[in-house]
């Protein structure tokens, strides 16, 4: 199959391009590229790379078609708080009208990432695709909006699948160290300390960045009436964060690293929560299976730590990345903002696929 992966040099996105290309399947990429190419500079001769905004797709970039991986849009809290119109726009409408899109072209498979996060609030759980959610916050709200477009319009010709993923963690060529368990390896290395705001007793789902990759993979190929219109959670197992600080702790102490845990004031969010992936296991039989302690030893080895001040760099923070681009380009006289959809003008020199020849930013 054809598939198109939207934010596909996100930090899931490339390593679903991966896997889609280890699967045999050919694969179009259509990224704003905030973080520029270079995340998808070894699969760049294998793929097609659209650049444009998805808020402002040309309809195009569905032609030849078969699936869809829809991951482009905000990607966390602080992102979508920091500016929620932006949020709004790219997690609930820009879905909302790919969607559309994609039904008045017969591409029937669809998968959609979410996040577990529109649990929170209910309790501890752990719960089920059933809960009766109560999203809270910018992001979940725009994230649970999208769902229920997707949903709204399934059906004949149109099979979406909503994947309500874990906190994720592992290592990505577009790596990010804001997420928990990531964010306690810099913190390791560069501090010797980890911070366990409210003692760490918070409950969090979790799952590898690879095992996500997967089981978009498998929705995409399976039958889309066993998964049409489903939503799946997508977990490996329930950690208290306590419980991945020491898992840190102790496998930089293999590495002759002391570090310390210390109690830290409650964060203004607070989220615990836990969730169960047996619907996923149930249909598809598959279970997300990279553990916590695997993708720790994987991330040492690959990260940047002989030189520990890089981990600082702002690039593999997305608050800090965008807030920095934002600065940068509000210093350039009619430069538009960074948040602003990318005006549809593409250059079809190629006569089949659109891409955008303004600079990544």
């Amino acid at each position: 199959m054809k598939i198109l992966v939207t934010g596909g040099a996100g930090y899931i996105g490339v390593v679903l391009c991966e896997r889609l290309l280890e699967a045999g399947h050919q694969v179009r990429v259509l990224d704003r590229l905030y973080w520029g190419r270079a995340p998808l500079a070894h699969l760049l001769d294998r793929i097609e790379l659209v650049h444009e905004d998805v808020r402002a797709i040309d309809p195009q970039v569905l032609d030849g078609i078969d699936g869809v991986a829809h991951l482009a849009g905000l990607s966390n809290d602080p992102t979508a708080e920091y500016n929620t119109s932006a949020n709004w726009e790219m997690n609930a409408d820009a879905t909302a009208h790919l969607a559309v899109a994609c039904k008045a072209r017969g591409i029937a498979r669809f998968t959609f990432w979410t996040s577990a996060s529109i649990y929170d609030g209910l309790g501890e759980g752990p719960f089920d695709e059933n809960a009766p959610v109560n999203p809270r916050g910018a992001y979940s709200l725009s994230k649970f909006a999208a769902e229920q477009s997707l949903r709204s319009i399934a059906g004949a010709g149109f099979s979406p699948v909503i994947l309500r993923q874990g906190t994720v963690y592992g290592f990505s060529p577009r790596m990010r160290l804001d997420l928990v368990v990531n964010t306690f390896i810099k913190d390791a290395v560069l501090r010797g300390t980890l911070f366990l705001h409210g003692g760490g007793w918070m409950w969090r789902p979790l799952v590898d960045v690879k095992d996500v990759a997967e089981a978009h993979v498998r929705c995409l190929e399976a039958d889309p009436a066993l998964v049409g219109g489903q939503i799946f959670n997508v977990v490996h197992d329930n950690f208290q964060i306590r419980q991945l600080a020491m898992l840190v702790a102790g496998s930089l102490s293999l590495q002759d690293k002391a570090v310390r845990l210390e109690d830290a004031p409650v964060p203004k969010i607070n989220r615990n929560y836990r969730c169960t992936n047996r619907k996923l296991t149930e249909t598809l039989g598959f279970t997300p299976h990279v553990t916590v302690l695997e993708s720790i030893e994987g991330m040492l080895k690959r990260l940047p730590l002989e030189d520990p001040a890089e981990l600082a760099h702002p690039r593999f923070y997305n608050i800090k990345w965008m807030t920095l681009l934002e600065e940068i380009v509000a210093t350039h006289a009619g430069e538009r903002s960074i948040w602003d959809a990318m005006p549809t003008e593409p250059d079809r020199s190629d006569g089949q696929v659109p891409s955008k020849t303004l600079q990544s930013r």
